[in-house]
């Protein structure tokens, strides 16, 4: 009996000594998740008031180029990943499809 009271008052003891320093541990890492943060939406409003000012210098027409290009830009990367699965597709039955046959003929 008396090893189970023992045990009874370590096991408690370790479980509040444990939730003290965990406790101790979290507030740490949240203070320090924190600062981060805040530095960061700091450095983020920094640049997203150069790239505001940097718009504002532009013309319509250079606005217009650029986002002209960002969109070819993506419109090639999403061909490139259409056509990737097309062929890892086809690859997967051994056989054509008759999308990938019809576009062959054209």
């Amino acid at each position: 009996m008396s090893q189970s009271g023992n045990f009874t008052s370590g096991f408690f003891v370790g479980a509040l000594l444990g939730g003290l320093v965990g406790g101790v541990a979290g507030v740490l890492a949240a203070n320090r998740i924190s600062r981060t943060d805040a530095d960061e939406a700091a450095n983020f409003n920094q640049l997203s008031d150069d790239i505001r000012q940097n718009l504002a210098d532009m013309s319509n027409d250079e606005r217009m180029e650029i986002a002209r290009r960002g969109l070819e830009d993506k419109i090639s990367e999403l061909n490139a990943a259409i056509e990737e699965v097309r062929q890892q597709l086809g690859s997967t039955n051994g056989h054509m499809t008759d999308y990938e046959t019809s576009t062959m003929d054209s």
